[in-house]
């Protein structure tokens, strides 16, 4: 497929549909020769966690226990039970390229849907943080997302996926912003996209939905709305157990949902 050429490098030489050189099968086989480890799956439902919270809570309450086997250079796994069902975790992938980076090894490892629960800043007022959304589309501010499809203004949770998380009515839903630059939310940007009808800000789900429809790996993502970037004078309050306990009950209803349609195995 030929390519236009940009003079923008985040849009030049991005053929989306040519196949990379550098696949993460091939590195999660020099991670397990290096390493010793046994070529084992990873859990079938896997938890991106990028604030830590849900990590940090579970190793302090005797919970969680490491995946000896997982064969990530850049991140450790938990693996823990929670209403009946056994997932991976990874804490503290913050931003969209490590986000990705991640999920890429997690489905290559056997996970078969993941669950992304991102702490996030409010930009259309539709309640009192804390509360969740599921994210149904993000607008693409970020540059791992160019690698994955091409330019569009938003990527999409897939629609599968959406049809299947219908159960949980009482989670909010719409579009955020996912942004490469937390500390760049200036009062332009922010107002131009709430009149939009963007309800948050995050940092990795369009980069996530983008590698999702590329690689028709399901996935969905939350965010956790905690916080009026401290524009308020108590704020990122994210409830009991830093928010963990509320995100690991949205995560496990999420699970369930999902796996109403197809057990993973």
């Amino acid at each position: 497929m030929s390519v236009p050429k940009s003079d923008y490098p985040i849009l030049n030489l991005k053929d989306t549909e040519a196949p990379s050189v550098f696949q993460p099968v091939n590195l999660m086989r020099e991670a397990r020769r290096q390493r010793d480890l046994d070529h084992a799956e990873v859990p079938a439902l896997c938890l991106l966690d990028p604030d830590g919270d849900m990590v940090r809570f579970l190793k302090r309450s005797g919970q969680a226990q490491p995946v000896p086997h997982w064969a990530c250079y850049h991140s450790e796994m938990w693996q823990f039970s929670w209403e009946g069902l056994s997932f991976g975790i990874v804490g503290c992938a913050v931003g969209a390229p490590y986000a990705v980076l991640v999920a890429e090894q997690m489905f290559a490892g056997g996970c078969r849907f993941l669950i992304s629960i991102t702490s996030s800043g409010q930009i259309t007022p539709v309640g009192t943080p804390p509360y969740f959304i599921l994210i149904e589309q993000a607008l693409r501010d970020e540059g791992t997302s160019y690698h994955y499809l091409p330019p569009a203004p938003f990527a999409h949770a897939a629609p599968e996926v959406l049809k299947r998380l219908e159960t949980l009515g009482d989670v909010r839903r719409g579009a955020v912003w996912t942004t490469d630059a937390p500390f760049r939310e200036t009062e332009e940007a922010i107002a131009a996209h709430r009149s939009q009808g963007i309800l948050a800000v995050e940092m990795e789900a369009a980069a996530l939905y983008a590698f999702s429809e590329a690689k028709g790996r399901p996935l969905i993502c939350f965010a956790h709305v905690t916080n009026q970037m401290a524009q308020s004078g108590d704020d990122f309050e994210k409830g009991e157990a830093d928010g963990a306990l509320a995100s690991l009950d949205l995560a496990a209803r999420a699970a369930k949902a999902y796996c109403d349609w197809e057990k993973p195995t």
